[in-house]
């Protein structure tokens, strides 16, 4: 199947750049920058550091602050999953996704809700 060869083919290349102090220091102008919040949702929580433009297609901008940007961790799962090859959700799909995470939030007003009815 050609997405799993594309999955395959993809690796974590920018593992080497994220391990020195010349990264921790340009992950903080980063968060500064974006105001230590997710620059797709907004939100500050589990906040990670991405490159825009993957390090495994442009090595030459791997240490440019211009080429990083905020994410959570989700908006950044995302972010991956269509670089690797994943298609995105289908709306009921991720509608379904949404009203679980609701009410994990949420507990008190899931039990208000109407069950799900065959």
């Amino acid at each position: 199947m050609v997405m799993n060869r594309k999955r395959r083919e993809y690796a974590r290349h920018s593992a080497k750049v994220t391990r020195g102090p010349r990264w921790k220091a340009l992950r903080l102008q980063a968060l500064d920058r974006d105001g230590w919040q997710c620059v797709q949702c907004g939100t500050r929580k589990g906040l990670e550091v991405d490159h825009i433009e993957p390090v495994r297609d442009r090595p030459d901008l791997a240490f440019e602050l211009t080429n990083l940007q905020c994410l959570c961790g989700r908006c950044h799962a995302r972010k991956t999953r269509i670089e690797v090859g994943h298609k995105p959700l289908p709306p009921e799909r991720a509608r379904w996704r949404d009203l679980l995470r609701e009410m994990q939030r949420n507990p008190n007003e899931s039990e208000e809700m109407q069950c799900w009815t065959l």
